[in-house]
């Protein structure tokens, strides 16, 4: 557990790394589903939690009663949805 606060930094670093990438989805389809991890973040969305899920991590953002789990795709793209 003690690389637990370097993968957290890695992890907001391919964050803002995902959004610079080009986006193939509309901003009604994104908005609705949450957009990308970066996004959240920069709207004040905190990460609460992060696990691995075989290759991929799920990581789990909150703010005051709404809460998204990010999913990274890829090392640049992160997919986010409201869990609640």
């Amino acid at each position: 557990m003690r690389f637990a606060p370097l993968a957290m930094a890695g992890l907001l670093m391919l964050a803002t790394a995902a959004s610079a990438q080009d986006s193939v989805n509309s901003e009604a389809s994104a908005a609705m589903r949450g957009g990308s991890m970066a996004d959240l973040v920069a709207k004040g969305y905190e990460i609460k939690a992060a696990v691995a899920n075989g290759t991929r991590y799920i990581v789990f953002l909150q703010k005051d009663q709404s809460a998204y789990a990010c999913e990274f795709v890829s090392v640049t793209k992160s997919r986010c949805g409201s869990i609640n």
